[in-house]
């Protein structure tokens, strides 16, 4: 398994949080999404490492943005 965590801009209420999650729940590989809506970060588990642009396409549909890539 590997878990990344990154930043995404722009939520600010649970239905944030919902459509991010599932956007990136959609992502093949993915096991698990938590995200924490205080400091904007979502941590993401996955069989495999996911492509970077895959999760910024995923935040994307979900209309917010990656900050920046990875956290960690």
């Amino acid at each position: 398994m590997v878990q990344k965590v990154y930043d995404v801009k722009g939520m600010t209420c649970d239905h944030c949080v919902q459509a991010v999650s599932s956007e990136l729940n959609g992502l093949p590989g993915v096991e698990d999404v938590q995200v924490d809506l205080s400091s904007g970060k979502v941590t993401v588990t996955s069989q495999q490492a996911l492509d970077p642009a895959d999760v910024a396409a995923a935040v994307d549909e979900a209309d917010y943005e990656l900050a920046g890539g990875e956290a960690r």
